[in-house]
């Protein structure tokens, strides 16, 4: 039988994560689909989480026929519901007692203040507190793997990003850089910390920005970020290139071991001063534990 190369590059990957558990937020569309169906076409077990069922089903089914990959499961939750994220959870918790990555991708930006359900900012929720909140409820999952890796997306909007302690839904000052940024920045501070809690197990846990990614995200938005944005466009790259460190840092055996770090471009680099503040970092925590009322590690 002839094999052309494309084909034999495809039987190569697929064997390369076979029997791993991968669950990946927000993989319906841009960065999320992409890295969902590079890391369904290196044979995992994809366990796509989405928030509309339509798109969901849509892009599971266009995954599965370019990966030729069956182990794909749609599951359906928004992440700004604590409730649902909970009821999440224990799905994960029950189906799969071993996990391998978990790549909290899913986000949000909003030009105009909002809450959720929790009455909690809909961008701080979805981009901070649901990556806090999903990650601590299935880590006992996480540490049953031999070796295990978390994945968070941040963005260099963190670099302007401060965290308002004294109002952490910024509805006093809200706009929408200013609280995207500051999400962005929890997820930093986010990191780093799980990472220092996590030293003395075989968890890793890495974020990084993906570059300026060609999607839909944002698409809602109106006023100052939109243009921002429209400027941009002639520069973004397409959603496979933004998934190639987030695939990476899931996979390559460059960075096993590794935890508690930044990238780009598979690139270590540095956050935001405010992101190695210990004091800072420690008071994130307390407060997203009270805000989600999770008594954690």
């Amino acid at each position: 039988m002839i094999i052309n190369k494309t084909t034999r590059v495809i039987q190569l990957k697929f064997k390369f994560m076979k029997d791993k558990i991968c669950i990946i937020t927000g993989a319906n569309s841009g960065i999320g689909k992409a890295t969902a169906k590079e890391l369904a076409l290196n044979g995992a077990t994809v366990v796509m989480i989405c928030r509309n069922k339509e798109k969901g089903m849509l892009a599971l089914q266009e995954i599965k026929e370019i990966s030729k990959n069956d182990s794909l499961e749609l599951i359906i939750a928004d992440l700004s519901s604590q409730k649902e994220i909970r009821l999440l959870a224990d799905k994960l918790r029950k189906k799969y007692p071993v996990i391998h990555v978990l790549i909290n991708n899913a986000g949000a930006v909003n030009d105009k203040w909002s809450e959720t359900v929790d009455k909690i900012e809909t961008t701080f929720a979805t981009n901070h507190l649901a990556y806090f909140l999903l990650t601590l409820l299935i880590l006992d999952n996480l540490k049953s793997a031999s070796n295990a890796r978390i994945v968070n997306l941040a963005s260099e909007a963190q670099r302007t990003g401060k965290i308002n302690f004294d109002d952490l839904n910024l509805k006093n000052e809200f706009s929408a850089i200013k609280t995207y940024s500051q999400s962005k920045l929890a997820n930093v501070l986010f990191t780093y910390e799980l990472a220092r809690r996590l030293k003395d197990t075989k968890v890793t846990v890495n974020c990084l920005h993906p570059g300026l990614v060609r999607t839909n995200f944002g698409k809602d938005l109106n006023g100052f970020f939109k243009g921002i944005i429209i400027l941009m466009k002639p520069f973004m790259r397409n959603a496979d290139k933004g998934a190639e460190t987030a695939v990476w840092l899931a996979t390559s055996p460059d960075v096993e071991g590794l935890s508690g770090r930044y990238y780009t471009d598979k690139k270590e680099i540095k956050s935001n001063p405010i992101s190695y503040d210990l004091k800072i970092a420690e008071r994130l925590w307390k407060e997203s534990e009270r805000m989600t009322g999770l008594k954690t590690i």
